[in-house]
């Protein structure tokens, strides 16, 4: 059976963290669909989720086992239609698993055949926060060096 993992997250904006979180990721999966959500409690993006679809293919485009597709439902339910059966997630820090055992657990109940799996940041990424981001280029700074995309396309 094909090794099916969902990476989902609201990716307001894809960082390098998070590109290396795939990248580790297909040493366990046969194929990771980058998973954007159109998440209830961050309701305006900072970032185009379309032209960021774009940039997040453009980023894997040498590899056909990573797809990119966006929902607006329960992960759970979004799993089963592409027949995955995991949840891949990256880890900075205890706060990090805190919420994410929760989630984890939800995402159990509503769906039992959906097990999520964690994959710890590597270290050269654990500082990078989307947030943080969000906010050095609304204020003009630089942040080249934390995305793995050219951000003057957006």
């Amino acid at each position: 059976m094909k090794r099916v993992a969902l990476f989902p997250g609201s990716f307001d904006p894809f960082t390098k963290g998070h590109e290396d979180i795939v990248l580790r990721g297909l040493n366990l999966f046969d194929e990771i669909i980058v998973a954007i959500g159109y998440n209830s409690k961050k309701s305006l993006r900072y970032f185009d989720i379309d032209k960021m679809v774009g940039l997040i293919e453009q980023t894997f485009e040498k590899y056909p086992n990573i797809k990119v597709k966006t929902y607006a439902e329960l992960t759970a339910e979004f799993a089963k239609k592409y027949d995955a059966r995991y949840l891949l997630r990256g880890l900075r820090n205890t706060t990090d698993f805190e919420y994410e055992n929760s989630i984890a657990q939800v995402n159990r109940h509503l769906n039992a055949d959906l097990e999520s799996v964690f994959l710890i940041t590597s270290p050269q990424f654990a500082a990078i926060n989307s947030s943080i981001i969000r906010e050095v280029h609304r204020y003009g700074g630089d942040v080249s060096e934390f995305l793995p995309y050219t951000i003057n396309r957006i």
